[in-house]
């Protein structure tokens, strides 16, 4: 899996300037794509929302406000075909595990504070603000798809699927995030980051499960090097 686009499915927006470590991993076929997704995308062209979109962002908000805790597995596959496989967790507010199947050696967790990113194929590690993160709008205290930091530029529909197309204020030059539901019922299935070079990252979700406690412990990260011996 690509080093850059990886932490661009769950990092920044605009992509950090890390350093480029080139793998692909095996995966399971990723479902098809939604309506706008794809490998590469333009930025969105932001479009009149009509009274059926406020109504269906009301209802995606109020949904997605209740949900304190979620398990599930993810499939992401990045711009170049690269995919890789593993479990998340999420608990809100401001916390998120992402634990990447053999043979990755990725490990992404969101500690409340920041989101920390660990590679330890070169043993490095980065801490980047949640709030500079798209995942800032999942992990939120109280989630809000409009009038504040981000802006729906896009709804889109069809038959037992509804997009929702966000950016940043007055910041949509540097990429968007979708995030796709299963409708009805409506649940989180999918989220697509697309980066300031039109670079797309496509995380989906499967046997998904919310509710429940975790351990705190999931959320801390632990440098792996601490429990290492010294090397004198």
């Amino acid at each position: 899996m690509h080093r850059r686009v990886l932490i661009a499915a769950l990092a920044a927006l605009p992509l950090p300037a890390f350093a480029q470590q080139s793998r692909s991993l095996p995966g399971r076929p990723p479902p098809p794509a939604g309506p706008g997704q794809g490998a590469a995308q333009q930025s969105p062209e932001p479009a009149p929302l009509t009274d059926q979109d406020h109504a269906d962002l009301a209802r995606i908000e109020a949904y997605l406000d209740g949900i304190r805790t979620l398990t599930a597995r993810f499939v992401q596959v990045d711009a170049r075909g690269g995919t890789a496989e593993g479990t998340l967790w999420l608990q809100r507010p401001g916390r998120m595990r992402f634990e990447y199947d053999p043979p990755a050696q990725i490990l992404l967790v969101a500690d409340g504070t920041f989101v920390i990113f660990h590679d330890r194929s070169v043993r490095q590690t980065s801490h980047i603000p949640i709030g500079a993160t798209p995942l800032a709008v999942l992990l939120a205290e109280r989630i809000r798809l409009s009038g504040g930091d981000v802006v729906p530029v896009r709804v889109d529909r069809v038959p037992g699927m509804i997009q929702v197309t966000l950016v940043r204020a007055g910041r949509g030059g540097e990429g968007s995030l979708t995030l796709a539901f299963s409708d009805p019922p409506l649940a989180l299935r999918q989220w697509t980051v697309v980066d300031a070079q039109a670079q797309a990252v496509r995380v989906s979700l499967f046997n998904a499960q919310t509710g429940g406690r975790f351990d705190p412990a999931l959320f801390r990260f632990v440098d792996p090097q601490f429990f290492e011996p010294r090397r004198d």
